[in-house]
């Protein structure tokens, strides 16, 4: 199970969130996909807060962001647990940087990870 967020991993979330969407907008598009085949090019915050939203336990468990090309050198992704909240991962292979926290909060998630 992930340790609880405290304000040093959230600051490193927030880090990571931060370039993983500088990166989007500098050049190259990102994208979420989710696992019903719900899929959305360069999502806001409020496009993003729907498939989250809709993340379940029986089909649909998780959103993956990440720059749309084949080989991604980061990604993000939203998985829905069972004791309720989501499991936030995120993972930048170029920083050998790998984040992982529990957040409850799907506009404090949509919002990080647009920014």
């Amino acid at each position: 199970m992930p340790e609880p967020v405290t304000p040093t991993r959230r600051a490193a979330w927030h880090a990571l969130a931060c370039e993983a969407a500088r990166r989007a907008t500098a050049g190259t598009g990102y994208c979420a996909d989710s696992e019903n085949g719900g899929h959305v090019d360069d999502p806001s915050k409020d496009a993003l807060f729907m498939p989250i939203s809709d993340l379940n336990d029986a089909d649909n468990t998780f959103v993956a962001v990440q720059p749309d090309e084949d080989e991604p050198a980061w990604f993000a992704s939203v998985a829905v647990l069972d004791e309720g909240g989501y499991e936030v991962v995120q993972r930048d292979a170029n920083r050998r940087e790998h984040n992982v926290s529990v957040e409850t909060a799907i506009g404090h998630i949509a919002g990080d990870l647009t920014k």
